[in-house]
């Protein structure tokens, strides 16, 4: 079982308050946004510092990375579970699924064949592109994987704007699988929050060279806010009542005049 997609899972359920006299069921941890530390190059000098405050890392593979890349990430940092990011073509390279370790794996729906990852025992993250119409994604659900992540652009690399909130919005509102989106490296903590409160359970920070510490100094910053337990999530959508005419409406007969 995936120690990561256990903690998703939790982030996308929500905790209502309890109700009546009797005393309710208390979360085991307050609500919060997950942060995941992203890592294009698995060889760095000071791996500790860069994914300090994360809730989870993440190794980009690439037709030249290896699992030993991953094993040594998990052996450097064990206190947070690590997973695999496929890109760069590795399924047209390498499609062997023994060759994949870690927690997770986050997979691009377009271009992997739906043999490969049975029976890897790891968690599955599921790559789509924000183009896909509604009536595709709301599939999402009925598919057996753990959660979605939602592949997204920032121009300039440096904001999230409105347009890409309420995209957020739209996708969350519309399955009930949890939810990850990129985010930039200087996100704050108050765009987070209102990633949260749209419906977004984790998200993705690519960290490098020159960023120790920065998702630290994030983490405290969320500590101190207060997330809300309770979102819209999952199928919950407006439906407006159509309300139509009889084809044949028939003209009133007018009455005998008596005259």
């Amino acid at each position: 079982m995936s120690k990561f997609v256990d903690r998703l899972k939790l982030a996308s359920q929500a905790v209502a308050p309890s109700m009546g006299f009797g005393r309710g069921k208390s979360a085991s941890s307050k609500p919060g946004i997950l942060l995941v530390a992203s890592l294009s190059q698995a060889r760095v000098s000071n791996l500790a510092d860069l994914v300090s405050g994360a809730d989870a890392g993440l190794v980009e593979a690439s037709a030249e990375t290896s699992s030993k890349a991953l094993r040594s990430c998990a052996e450097a940092v064990p206190d947070i579970p690590w997973g695999t990011w496929l890109k760069g073509g590795w399924w047209q390279r390498s499609q062997k699924a023994e060759a994949l370790s870690g927690d997770f794996i986050i997979f691009p729906a377009a271009s992997t064949p739906l043999g490969v990852l049975e029976n890897t025992g790891l968690g599955k993250i599921m790559e789509v592109e924000a183009t896909l119409s509604g009536s595709i994604l709301r599939t999402v659900d009925q598919l057996p994987v753990d959660g979605v992540f939602l592949v997204v652009e920032y121009q300039g690399g440096t904001s999230i704007t409105w347009q890409q909130l309420m995209l957020f919005q739209c996708l969350s509102g519309l399955m009930a699988k949890p939810l990850l989106v990129p985010v930039p490296a200087k996100v704050t903590a108050a765009e987070l929050k209102l990633l949260w409160e749209a419906g977004v359970d984790g998200v993705i920070v690519e960290v490098g060279a020159g960023q120790a510490g920065g998702l630290g100094k994030l983490r405290e910053a969320i500590s101190k806010l207060s997330f809300p337990s309770q979102r819209r999530r999952g199928g919950v959508r407006a439906r407006i009542p159509q309300i139509s005419a009889p084809a044949d409406i028939e003209a009133e007969e007018e009455l005998p005049d008596d005259s």
